[in-house]
Order: structure tokens, then sequence, then C-alpha cells
């Protein structure tokens, strides 16, 4: 699964460590998501979501691998 978090966060002046601060992650986490190396839960991707103020859609992009 892609995503667009690193481009929201820097939107939004986030930091990867603030983001995992308000999500209740490590800065790892946020990190390996990012990179596409982690898919997160449905409850952490609606999180981040939130705090990013965009639907989820907008935000993960899903492969049809």
């Amino acid at each position: 699964m892609k995503n667009n978090i690193r481009k929201l966060r820097k939107i939004y002046n986030l930091t990867q460590q603030i983001l995992a601060d308000k999500t209740n992650v490590s800065r790892q986490t946020i990190f390996t998501i990012e990179n596409d190396k982690y898919d997160p839960s449905l409850k952490l991707a609606l999180k981040i979501a939130k705090l990013l103020k965009k639907p989820i859609e907008d935000i993960f992009i899903l492969n049809d691998d």
C-alpha cells in the first residue's frame, strides 16, 4: 500500500516524532509506514487520517498487485 503521509506531514509542518507521539506509536513505525515497509492497522490509519484532516483514501492508496 502506498501513502501520502510524508507529503501531508510536511504540509502541516509535523515531524515523524510529532506524528508518532500524537498517534501513540514509535517514530520508527511512522518511518516504516512512510517508506511502504509496513501497512498500519485500520485503527492507526484512521488516527493518522483524522490528525492530517484528510479522508483515509486520500492518504492510503491500495496497490492493485
